[in-house]
């Protein structure tokens, strides 16, 4: 099978596991947790690293940026074989409590009526926008049992970055929403469309509430040490209840 976007790799390439992250440079940092990593994509910047992680086969996947970028990646890597795909990106923090640094797993994401490409799959509906609830109860119990401190509730998935204001984050966090990223709400509804597992969890990278709203801008090289701490658990997610030789 050869596929337009991941056309490098191959059936037997992508494991069942996988961990999709916007930045290509994340996929970098997440592959030295892997047992004998193996680059199966390049094409269109789109890195794709699999390898093993204790008793578990990964895959750690590039999704790029917005829902119409990552569905494209989403539906190409259950082509390939992934019956879970877990995102772990950055966000900005919308509530109050919600601070630079902090780790959200996501319980569900709102996103505007039409927007992430879905309207044109499903004209005049709005898609279940929630995780797999087996998978994410998982995560929250290994994120619990590793002692690293995180938060959970629905988060925003946006479709322009350069659209949120303070105004925007004081609404959204009204109506309950922590923190806004680019790409839950996608994977969440084509989880349920195609029977495959999803979760997110994000790393907040930003905050668009306070006095001066944006003024910190953290990396994937500046949260490094919180990238690799969490993808650990999510790996220790699959080896627990998803083993793969």
């Amino acid at each position: 099978m050869s596929l337009p976007h991941i056309v490098n790799a191959k059936p037997g390439d992508i494991s069942k596991n996988v961990i999709a992250v916007g930045d290509p440079g994340r996929v970098e940092l997440l592959a030295t947790l892997l047992e004998d990593p193996k680059v199966v994509n390049k094409h269109r910047g789109l890195i794709v690293v699999t390898g093993h992680y204790k008793n578990a086969k990964v895959t750690i996947a590039t999704h790029g940026m917005g829902c119409p970028s990552a569905n494209i990646v989403f539906e190409e890597l259950g082509l390939l074989g992934a019956k879970r795909i877990i995102r772990l990106g950055t966000a900005g923090g919308l509530h109050e409590n919600v601070r630079i640094g902090d780790v959200v797993v996501a319980t569900g994401a709102m996103y505007v009526n039409g927007g992430c490409g879905l309207a044109q799959y499903m004209p005049g509906y709005c898609g279940a926008s929630s995780p797999d609830p087996v998978l994410t109860y998982r995560i929250i119990r290994e994120l619990e049992g590793s002692g690293l401190p995180f938060k959970k509730g629905p988060l925003f998935t946006s479709d322009a970055f350069y659209a949120e204001s303070p105004e925007m984050a004081s609404r959204l966090s009204r109506y309950g929403a922590l923190a806004v990223e680019m790409e839950a709400a996608g994977l969440f509804t084509l989880g349920w469309m195609r029977g495959w597992e999803t979760g997110c969890v994000v790393v907040v990278s930003n905050v668009l509430h306070g006095k001066d709203p944006n003024a910190v801008f953290l990396t994937t090289a500046e949260l490094a040490d919180k990238f690799s701490k969490t993808a650990q658990v999510l790996m220790e997610v699959f080896n627990k209840y998803y083993g793969e030789s």
